[in-house]
């Protein structure tokens, strides 16, 4: 099984916000490979979606607060190393820019500490989506900000190539994925 994390925090009033495009991204690669809708997962405190061996998770605990609810997603599956993916928004890269790393460090992104704290860093990979880039930037003032119309349109189409990267990762794996997606 290959489980999709998107980490986000629930709620309408963060829905746009540049800590939620991993929600936008799971939510993406559902749409486009036809799966069935999100339903809440009360043990996992997630909402889940299932199809082909394939699980998407969107986590409804806050951002913080994910490796709670990445735990209880994988503790009755089995993963094999490098099958588990967290998708999340990173100030430190330029919007738009993707990132693919297996088994490193949160650089500080604490939902990913979390997550690190929780089930280990042992196989994690991690799809980290630029959103912000500038050089020292406070982290906990630009995360929960909405993208500018100009960004949203970087956005949109990094949304679009995470799908993408996706879809490769599965179908070639891990290696080829981070040839063809890391520039």
């Amino acid at each position: 099984m290959i489980i999709i994390i998107g980490l986000g925090n629930p709620g309408e009033q963060y829905k746009n916000t540049r800590h939620n495009v991993g929600f936008l991204a799971v939510d993406e690669f559902a749409k486009k490979n036809s799966f069935p809708d999100f339903e809440l997962n009360k043990k996992s405190n997630s909402l889940l979606s299932e199809e082909n061996k394939i699980l998407l998770a969107k986590p409804q605990t806050f951002m913080n607060e994910s490796g709670k609810a990445v735990k209880a997603i994988t503790k009755n599956c089995k993963v094999k190393s490098g099958d588990l993916v967290v998708i999340h928004d990173d100030v430190d890269l330029p919007v738009g820019k993707i990132k693919i790393v297996q088994e490193r460090g949160s650089a500080g992104h604490k939902g990913v500490e979390s997550v690190i704290k929780a089930i280990s860093n042992k196989g994690l990979v991690r799809i980290r989506i630029g959103t912000g880039g500038k050089k020292n930037v406070d982290a906990m003032k630009i995360v929960l900000k909405k993208f500018s119309p100009d960004e949203q349109k970087i956005i949109n189409q990094t949304i679009k190539k995470v799908s993408e990267a996706l879809n490769l990762f599965i179908a070639e794996g891990l290696e080829k994925t981070m040839n063809e997606y890391n520039g």
